[in-house]
């Protein structure tokens, strides 16, 4: 089994009270993929332009994800610059530029479009919408977005939430799009535009997954070393969608299962800038730490 992704690769200028960074390898698809390899085959598809490094291909192909559905474009590719302060929490964007990823419209192989697990990371809801028509009979689709998104094309969005089995979003993004301010009546209010699931990440303050069938919270994996955020939601994604491919069944065990792992994947990206830390890590070090996060939660 294998899993098909969506969404961007971009150079991402970062500061924080540790540092700064300059056009480093990120994007929703990029901090995905770091996770989800660790269970599975994961297909990236998305955009880049003719400024992109030859280094960050050969890189990621390195960390086995396939990358037939990458197009290169001439234009330069999608950056973001943002700043983090105070406790890392949320970022300042300072600086953002689309590039290739304005005409974007993604290509997927022909033996790709039999993939049964599929996620629609952070772009444009209508770019979404287009990938999942070209998949043939998904079993689990997942769906990212963004405020942008919800303020601009929210038509668009609500069309797609439609279609999927599981919304995420984060503690903001979820109150904007449902319209409520306490968490579980936002997430009954998202449930009821479409999805089987709702998932919403809270920062430090962990999850909340909510489906008809049962409701279910994690606690973040305490750490005192937070240098970057940037992709930590991704990251999450990954892990907790690549577990579920792995075990190839969806039910409530797995889920709960697969979420404690998307929490794990989470904490070791905020460690280090980019995917410098998720681009090293091992299921061995996840197993460990799973086994820790278990024994102060008795999850």
């Amino acid at each position: 089994m294998s899993i098909l992704v969506l969404g961007t690769v971009a150079l991402d200028t970062v500061k924080t009270p540790f540092g700064k960074r300059i056009h480093m390898l990120g994007g929703s698809a990029v901090h995905f993929s770091m996770s989800a390899r660790l269970f599975t085959t994961v297909n990236l598809v998305a955009i880049v332009g003719e400024d992109f490094p030859r280094e960050h291909i050969e890189f990621l192909k390195a960390k086995g994800i396939v990358l037939t559905s990458l197009i290169k474009e001439k234009g330069m590719t999608f950056k973001w610059e943002g700043e983090y302060q105070g406790d890392l929490n949320s970022a300042l964007t300072l600086n953002t530029e689309l590039g290739v990823l304005s005409t974007f419209k993604p290509e997927v192989a022909k033996q790709q479009k039999a993939i049964k697990y599929v996620f629609l990371a952070n772009v444009d809801p209508d770019i979404q919408r287009r990938l999942l028509e070209e998949m043939r009979e998904p079993v689990f689709v997942g769906l990212d977005s963004m405020n942008y998104w919800i303020q601009n094309k929210r038509p668009s969005l609500l069309r797609l939430l439609k279609k999927v089995n599981i919304y995420v979003a984060n503690d903001q993004e979820a109150r904007d799009l449902s319209g409520e301010n306490n968490l579980l009546k936002a997430a009954r209010r998202l449930r009821s535009f479409g999805p089987q699931m709702v998932l919403i990440k809270k920062g430090e303050h962990g999850i909340l997954l909510y489906s008809d069938r049962f409701v279910f919270s994690l606690p973040a994996y305490p750490t005192d070393k937070v240098i970057d955020p940037t992709g930590a939601g991704d990251t999450f994604a990954g892990g907790f969608m690549g577990y579920l491919v792995k075990k190839e069944r969806i039910n409530e065990a797995n889920i709960r299962k697969a979420l404690a792992y998307g929490t794990i994947a989470a904490s070791f990206n905020v460690e280090d800038f980019g995917v410098d830390k998720t681009s090293t890590l091992t299921m061995r070090q996840m197993e460990q730490r799973m086994a820790h996060f278990k024994k102060i939660t008795r999850f």
